[in-house]
């Protein structure tokens, strides 16, 4: 689907989008953005798909036709495209470490988080994973949804007691999920850092002014 520029398509509502519009906003980059009105169920309409065929936001459609989806493979297309202010790394070791603290990032806070809120909205009954296929609901999922999420707090309050930032001295791509992540559970599961995990609020504090943030 070619389009004469580049263009986001993204929801408000959506965290996935927020990573993406964060990572543009860091980088300082002009993307125009398309909303996707998820509340109606835009997603699945016919002009939607025949952008996304997965019914899922973010997806990135590039000037010579092809669609980039998933947020890490848009990242690494928004980062080899604009290379200034690298948020992937620089070397192949901060390159490694960014990649490693954000998969850990996404695979033991933002999933959780993701499959907690999923499993018990009623809206979302039929939905328990986005996508173009229905899936039930499995409310028992929702409480051990939310003990990964305070294993989470806890792993990365240890993280970040030994570094300023989530993968070591510079901001990176593993601040933003994380970053999404802390905000994605205080309003979608009401758990906020807890007041325990001092160096976890020392960082949250510190990213969360950025003024990428607000994106």
């Amino acid at each position: 689907m070619a389009t004469d520029t580049p263009v986001l398509y993204e929801s408000k509502g959506s965290p996935n989008s927020r990573r993406v519009r964060f990572f543009i906003a860091e980088k300082g980059i002009d993307i125009p953005m398309k909303p996707v009105d998820l509340g109606a169920k835009e997603q699945f309409s016919d002009a939607y798909r025949a952008v996304n065929p997965r019914s899922q936001v973010p997806a990135l459609a590039l000037a010579d036709g092809p669609v980039i989806t998933e947020v890490l493979a848009i990242w690494r297309y928004l980062e080899e495209a604009y290379p200034q202010t690298p948020l992937l790394g620089t070397t192949a070791t901060s390159k490694a470490l960014v990649a490693m603290w954000e998969r850990r990032a996404e695979l033991d806070g933002f999933a959780p988080v993701m499959e907690g809120v999923r499993n018990a909205v009623p809206g979302l009954k039929g939905r328990a994973l986005s996508g173009p296929h229905a899936y039930d609901q499995i409310v028992e999922l929702v409480e051990r949804s939310k003990q990964r999420v305070a294993n989470f707090f806890a792993d990365f309050n240890e993280r970040l007691e030994t570094v300023r930032y989530v993968a070591g001295d510079e901001f990176s791509a593993a601040d933003i999920t994380t970053l999404v992540t802390v905000d994605f559970a205080a309003n979608a599961l009401k758990m906020p850092i807890p007041a325990e995990h001092t160096a976890f609020q020392r960082w949250y504090d510190e990213v969360s002014v950025r003024p990428s943030a607000a994106a």
